[in-house]
């Protein structure tokens, strides 16, 4: 192996030489990491808390800022106008809330009891947003899993306060709007720097032993309403008929006898007048009706036979009716 020798001198020049370097370098090494760290950006959607040695100092919003390097104060970036989500009972495919239930905590989160001592299983998802970054991060511990266990909560008193048919059929919007004001209240109350946008059921069922006897049960009470509703608008049909039916009725009943009434009230003015006429003239007035009569009869007569008050048998006439016509 080859050797160098290295006079006192020599040694003395490198290391002054590399001392020279370090003395530079270090500044220099400072320098760069105190601009890296002095500068920060918070996206669009997001805020930005300070921490100035260990305590909160202020909240910063989007946008480029500066800050004092070194660690000597420290940032933590939130998204407070991303709407987030948590899903209770179920888990979306590709949900990215680190706070979801596990699959076996699942079943258990989403059986619940009634107010009639009933079972049902009930999924529901609560929205939310962080509303105020330091009580985010300095109000509780850990705030979304308090909200997990708060949401939890509200949702099995909701539940509780209602018979299983409302929670499965009918009372699914008083639910949510229930346990929507009881959650706003509850996430207020512990300061957990949310707010509560919406909360939404989803599918809620019995258990799953008796879905079928539930599901025939229900396809019954639906059958049941179509089948009062057919009924309804066949009575609605066939009532307004008949009515209007019998109203026609009644008004050819009522025009008819006032056609009647005034036909027999025209006789009885004519009969009067009739016989006024006949109390002046009696024989002349008798006469007269008789010729009348007599007028309107005959001619409907095929044959005609006259006789004399005197006469014993019928005198043979010459038939002009026949006569004419040959």
């Amino acid at each position: 192996m080859a050797t160098i020798d290295i006079t006192p001198d020599q040694a003395g020049e490198i290391l002054k030489k590399i001392t020279s370097k370090i003395g530079f370098i270090i500044p220099a090494f400072f320098v760069i990491v105190g601009l890296f760290t002095s500068f920060y950006t918070v996206p669009a959607d997001s805020e930005a808390v300070i921490l100035r040695f260990g305590k909160y100092d202020r909240t910063t919003t989007s946008g480029l800022h500066f800050k004092l390097p070194f660690g000597l104060e420290q940032k933590y970036i939130l998204p407070v106008k991303r709407q987030l989500k948590m899903e209770f009972g179920f888990t979306t495919t590709g949900a990215t809330n680190r706070y979801q239930a596990s699959a076996g905590e699942q079943e258990q989160e989403q059986s619940m009891i009634t107010g009639d001592k009933n079972a049902a299983l009930v999924e529901w998802v609560v929205q939310y947003r962080i509303e105020s970054p330091k009580d985010y991060l300095f109000g509780v511990r850990d705030p979304e899993l308090t909200l997990r266990d708060a949401s939890e909560s509200v949702m099995r008193e909701v539940v509780g306060d209602r018979t299983v048919d409302e929670v499965i059929t009918i009372g699914r919007q008083s639910i949510e709007t229930d346990a929507l004001g009881k959650m706003d209240a509850l996430v207020r109350h512990y300061g957990l720097g949310l707010q509560i946008t919406s909360i939404q059921l989803k599918n809620v069922n019995p258990p799953r032993a008796v879905q079928s006897s539930f599901n025939e049960v229900n396809q019954a009470q639906q059958e049941r309403a179509r089948m009062i509703n057919v009924a309804k608008g066949q009575y609605n049909k066939a009532v307004p008929k008949t009515k209007g039916m019998a109203d026609q009725q009644v008004s050819r009943a009522e025009g008819d006898a006032k056609q009647r009434v005034n036909e027999a009230s025209g006789d009885a003015e004519r009969f009067l007048a009739l016989y006024k006429e006949y109390a002046k003239a009696p024989e002349i007035t008798r006469q007269r009706l008789y010729l009348e009569r007599i007028a309107e009869v005959l001619p409907r007569l095929k044959s005609k036979v006259i006789m004399d008050e005197d006469a014993t048998s019928p005198v043979p006439l010459l038939d002009l009716n026949n006569a004419l016509k040959k």
